[in-house]
């Protein structure tokens, strides 16, 4: 017989301890590691954060982070690998401000930058031995006893040189990114975090008016559901091809200008309430300067705030066919502006309050500061219309506070220089 036949008592959790229990006793893998004369095969290991215990996820990877090294050591190369932990990062301040109870930045600098570093690398090793059960448990082959921390000096100095590196290459230039931002943690999350907690809320949704220079009783109209990011407005966008009418307004005289194919929602009876007066493209539109809603920032105009420009993302499924633009808290918004050379202001600090640069609504959350930004608008009779819509917005999955899209500096490299270079190793790799 080649096989001998299998046991009718087969015990399979004694068997692995029985195999567990080998491989420590004759040092199994660490005898694979160094035999002479063999090349190195370098094997780089994502580390898991060190705040939690293992789950299925990390098992899944480890058993496939497994079979890689094993299968090039049969191979006949020498294949270090040593276990890491990540410190930095959200996982680990979460841990830190449910302990503490701490709510915004300032808390953090109440309490001390340092001091609250401390509190943060306090915790890294606080599973550190079920993590050793566990993977040794699994099978897993890898040095869990020399491991690396990203927290360690040599790990970011490590990093830093890298970044120097690229520095000096010119593949380094410092910008903004709008980007998903928890107000609730001070910090910008990933989309897919963004992506984790969205719910049904109501907000409100605002129409506004805003007078054109040049002609009298003409006002273009352009729908939000932002209101908090009114006081940042520095531009409209329309469509260039898209249809427009200049409208006038039975009850009031005014004169409105908007999409053509929107007049039903800016209108419960668009037959009674308006006169249509002209249609024209979009493109007869840009350039056309306004008057900003509040003087906050007024001295833009002079770098080119305040007109009609072009964006791509405008279209005519709802609102008014003409979008206000903050450029600090939409991505379109901050592109669109870019192009046509308009600055951007950011009067949101990192907690998302306004700051001193909006001194009516300073130190108000930005969210909550909305009814009194409308009740402010209706005061100048710049509010044309109120409404309340039932959307699915975001909602930070750690805090649990509304998600604002907010700009933030930040350094980038300028992959554009290297794409044909990264394009060609692509080709090489398997």
């Amino acid at each position: 017989m080649i096989f001998t036949p299998v046991k009718s008592d087969v015990q399979l959790p004694s068997q692995e301890e029985a195999i567990l229990d080998l491989w420590d006793r004759k040092k199994v893998f660490e005898q694979s590691l160094n035999p002479e004369g063999r090349k190195t095969y370098s094997f780089y290991d994502g580390p898991p954060f060190a705040t939690g215990l293992p789950h299925y996820g990390h098992l899944l990877a480890g058993v496939l982070k497994d079979v890689v090294p094993r299968y090039w050591t049969m191979k006949g190369y020498t294949v270090p690998r040593r276990f890491g932990w990540d410190c930095h990062g959200l996982p680990v301040e979460y841990e830190i401000n449910k302990a503490h109870k701490i709510e915004s930045r300032k808390d953090i600098l109440k309490m001390g930058v340092e001091n609250y570093n401390a509190a943060c690398r306090s915790i890294v090793k606080r599973y550190s031995e079920e993590w050793k059960k566990t993977v040794r448990r699994v099978g897993r082959w890898v040095d869990m006893e020399n491991p690396y921390f990203t927290m360690d000096l040599s790990f970011m100095q490590s990093v830093w040189w890298v970044f120097q590196e690229m520095f000096k290459k010119g593949l380094i230039y410092e910008g903004y990114k709008v980007v998903p931002y928890s107000v609730g943690i001070s910090t910008p999350l990933s989309n897919f975090e963004a992506n984790l907690n969205y719910k049904m809320v109501q907000d409100p949704a605002v129409t506004v008016s805003f007078p054109i220079h040049g002609q009298e009783n003409t006002s273009i109209l352009a729908w939000t559901t932002t209101p908090w990011t009114l006081p940042s407005n520095l531009a409209l966008a329309v469509g260039r091809e898209l249809d427009y009418v200049k409208v006038k307004e039975l009850s009031s005289g005014r004169h409105l200008i908007l999409a053509q194919a929107l007049l039903p929602s800016a209108f419960k009876d668009p037959a009674k309430e308006v006169e249509v007066l002209s249609t024209m493209k979009g493109q007869a539109l840009l350039e056309l300067k306004y008057e900003p809603l509040f003087s906050y920032f007024a001295d833009r105009e002079k770098q080119g705030a305040f007109r009609v420009i072009h964006s791509d993302h405008v279209t005519i499924e709802s609102g008014t066919g003409i979008v206000h633009m903050a450029p600090a808290f939409g991505e379109d918004d901050y592109f669109a502006c870019a192009k046509a050379g308009i600055p951007l202001v950011n009067p949101v600090d990192d907690d998302g309050m306004f700051t001193a640069e909006v001194p009516d609504f300073q130190g108000r959350r930005v969210k909550e500061a909305d009814k009194d930004i409308i009740a402010e608008l209706k005061k100048r009779g710049r509010l044309f219309k109120q409404e309340t819509l039932n959307h699915s917005y975001p909602f930070c999955y750690r805090s649990d506070t509304p998600l604002i899209y907010r700009a933030v500096s930040s350094w980038f490299v300028a992959v554009e220089k290297i794409k044909e270079r990264l394009v060609a190793n692509n080709k090489t790799t398997e």
